[in-house]
């Protein structure tokens, strides 16, 4: 997805983790992707520079799809889509 389209998605949960440092945010993901009906999209906001590389591999190694990241000043905004 390019970055306007990223811009107009309507996340079901967003995970707030700015602030935190690895494994932080990777963690908070995960547990949050438990209450993501199938289909739906999950936002995690992460200040930590590693996060927009983890989560992409956590995210192929769980069988979701990897949407895109939007990078916003001091924080990325990372979305997964869960397909299964």
């Amino acid at each position: 997805m390019n970055q306007e389209e990223l811009k107009k998605i309507k996340a079901d949960r967003v995970v707030d983790a700015r602030g935190t440092s690895c494994p932080g945010p990777l963690l908070d993901t995960k547990k949050a992707m438990a209450s993501v009906p199938v289909g739906g999209i999950l936002e995690t906001m992460s200040s930590d520079p590693g996060t927009k590389a983890d989560i992409p591999v956590w995210a192929k190694k769980m069988g979701y799809e990897f949407l895109g990241v939007i990078n916003e000043p001091g924080y990325d905004r990372i979305f997964v889509k869960k397909s299964k």
